[in-house]
């Protein structure tokens, strides 16, 4: 019991600094938005945003079974919850490699050729995203199918776990169906990112060391803003990939694990919403620097 009393105030915790994080992209960027209408701010909230789902689908419901409030949670809301945190996650690959490539293209040469596919107004940018929400939740449909409240489960193996939604068993086809559909989401996406962070990073690369030859001596000693962008732009890609590579390894190990411990599921649900907690305020401090780094040019 006491277990639980202590992973429900770690989630408490977590849930209160992802959404003053999440809310303070929100609000910077939306009335920046008003004014600037640039396609990295509308991008910005949208993965604030989609971080929010995250953090209300995945952890409010852990945080309400880790308290005993299990039974609040009936068939109906497991499948939305289970759903809604599959296409959140989703949305969050798909969003961060857009936001990656659009940066990436917003800062190269303009001469360059990839420079013709900057987007001319952030409105440009809403069909795409519109294909990013109806792609993952026609990938996650088939939760909406199979997703059911464990407490309405006979069976004691399911009534004394950590989770509060079972998901029934499928056939073998629409299971590889849908596993193949998110590998292939997550491959192309996972690939396009970092692609185009190596490329920012290139581009920052080379852009500072043209600026060494026009700086004296006394501004040697201070850090490019160049460097620090490169800087976020691969923390932003490690802790990306960090918490998704850490969460399917965590996962499979849970899953072929005869016997689960305690531990290992609450790192596991931490590991789970990581991203959405950290990713704003690595956002925050990434688009500072990238902007001060425009502006020396």
């Amino acid at each position: 019991m006491i277990l639980h009393l202590v992973k429900g105030i770690i989630f408490v915790f977590l849930i209160g600094l992802g959404v003053v994080g999440n809310i303070l992209v929100l609000v910077n960027y939306m009335s920046v938005f008003r004014s600037t209408m640039k396609s990295i701010h509308l991008i910005l909230i949208h993965l604030a945003f989609t971080n929010m789902i995250t953090l209300f689908s995945k952890v409010m419901p852990r945080t309400i079974t880790s308290f005993g409030l299990r039974h609040l949670i009936g068939d109906t809301a497991c499948k939305i919850i289970v759903y809604l945190g599959r296409v959140a996650r989703g949305l969050s690959i798909c969003t961060t490699s857009l936001l990656t490539v659009v940066q990436a293209i917003t800062i190269s040469p303009r001469a360059s050729r990839w420079r013709r596919l900057q987007p001319r107004s952030a409105w440009h940018l809403l069909p795409l995203l519109l294909f990013l929400w109806i792609l993952n939740s026609l990938i996650s449909m088939n939760l909406t199918f199979y997703s059911k409240n464990i407490s309405s489960m006979n069976t004691s193996q399911f009534t004394s776990g950590y989770n509060y939604c079972y998901l029934q068993p499928q056939t073998l086809i629409i299971r590889w169906i849908f596993v193949l559909l998110m590998v292939l989401r997550d491959a192309v996406f996972q690939g396009v990112m970092g692609w185009a962070s190596g490329y920012l990073v290139f581009l920052l690369h080379k852009h500072h060391q043209q600026v060494l030859h026009l700086q004296t001596s006394k501004l040697l000693h201070r850090t490019p803003p160049e460097v620090k962008a490169a800087k976020s732009v691969l923390l932003l890609m490690l802790c990306f990939l960090f918490f998704y590579w850490t969460d399917c390894f965590m996962t499979l190990y849970v899953t072929f694990t005869l016997e689960t411990h305690f531990l290992e599921v609450i790192v596991l649900e931490l590991v789970d919403l990581g991203y959405a907690v950290l990713s704003p305020f690595v956002l925050i401090h990434r688009d500072g620097h990238l902007a001060e780094c425009c502006r020396a040019q």
